[in-house]
């Protein structure tokens, strides 16, 4: 089997993901290895017998790569992107895709422009219970979603990149852009577009937290193309109690996701075998990286669950509920 040739630009926290499941793929050779860290991604490069870059353009411009996986916080987007369009290299990028619409905009024109295969790493779309949910709710359309996440106080630690830039506002756009997003993705995948929001945000609850500037909770209303509505909150405020959840309901059929995993609980009214119950897969990055190194070898991005144009409507949706906290008004979502 020919191998693709791999690379990272970013070699942090949710690079060190996807590292343990693509070294052990047989059809993929992690060869290059970028961060702005070079000793970061030096060590990446010893580990994987890899060679380290400190620039996308320093990497693309030195080695041939069939793929690469950009694992940016949200401020640092953008110049990754645009070097793997010049070089016409696919990849993937982890969410949430930017930080600025404007520029997660320019990125797609450029993507559209080469024809670029791509993909957004919204991995529960991968989930078998997703999967069976959305062919529900494609035959049923949702009246009411609700979700999101709640957790506790961060605690921010110098030595742990992202949980530094994480409580930064205008580095990470809060918990409801970096990490809700991908409650905010599913809400998409299963119910479709949204068209409007209005949302409100609690903010003085988490104290003496050095450089914390994001909100503490928010909630958000949202009225769904198709005559749904929906709610979505975060919350980084509950040292008690929290968790991931989503539901979603319609005349015939509902279904309820739990946990990081998305343990999912379906329901089909007058069934007599009762709710179908589903376990989260615990290998969900593998399946979703072995998804896109298939499209990449096949050259289809049918195989890609979520692509550049798709996470651009995820970002688009996070953003319009900042835009409705910050105006006080009912925000209208297009493209």
């Amino acid at each position: 089997m020919a191998k693709l040739n791999v690379g990272f630009i970013g070699c942090g926290g949710i690079a060190r993901a996807h590292f343990p499941h693509l070294s052990k793929l047989p059809n993929a050779k992690m060869l290059g290895f970028c961060d702005v860290d070079l000793d970061r991604a030096q060590r990446a490069a010893d580990e994987f017998s890899g060679k380290a870059f400190q620039t996308p353009a320093e990497m693309l411009d030195s080695i041939k790569l069939d793929a690469i996986w950009v694992c940016l916080p949200p401020f640092a987007h953008g110049a990754a992107e645009l070097a793997c369009v010049e070089h016409g290299v696919p990849f993937m990028v982890e969410k949430p895709i930017n930080r600025s619409l404007q520029q997660a905009r320019r990125i797609a024109d450029a993507v559209a422009e080469k024809g670029l295969l791509t993909a957004v790493a919204y991995m529960n779309r991968y989930r078998k219970g997703v999967q069976l949910a959305k062919a529900m709710f494609d035959e049923d359309p949702p009246v009411l979603a609700m979700g999101g996440w709640i957790g506790g106080p961060p605690r921010p630690d110098p030595n742990v990149s992202i949980s530094m830039w994480w409580i930064q506002k205008d580095k990470s756009g809060g918990q409801f852009i970096e990490q809700v997003t991908h409650t905010a993705d599913l809400l998409r995948y299963l119910c479709g577009e949204p068209m409007q929001v209005s949302a409100f945000a609690a903010q003085g609850f988490n104290r003496d937290i050095p450089g914390y500037t994001i909100e503490d909770a928010i909630v958000v209303s949202i009225k769904m193309a198709n005559g749904g509505v929906a709610t979505m909150h975060s919350c980084c405020a509950s040292g008690a109690h929290g968790g991931v959840t989503l539901s979603v309901f319609a005349p015939k059929h509902a279904a309820e996701f739990t946990g990081w995993g998305h343990d999912a609980t379906l329901y089909t009214a007058g069934s007599k075998a009762g709710p179908k119950k589903v376990e989260g897969e615990g290998d969900i990055f593998e399946i979703e990286d072995k998804a896109f190194l298939k499209a990449v070898e096949k050259q289809d991005q049918s195989l890609v669950k979520s692509d550049y144009f798709d996470g651009l409507k995820t970002l688009q949706l996070t953003l319009a509920v900042d835009r409705a906290i910050s105006t006080a008004r009912i925000v209208k979502i297009g493209i």
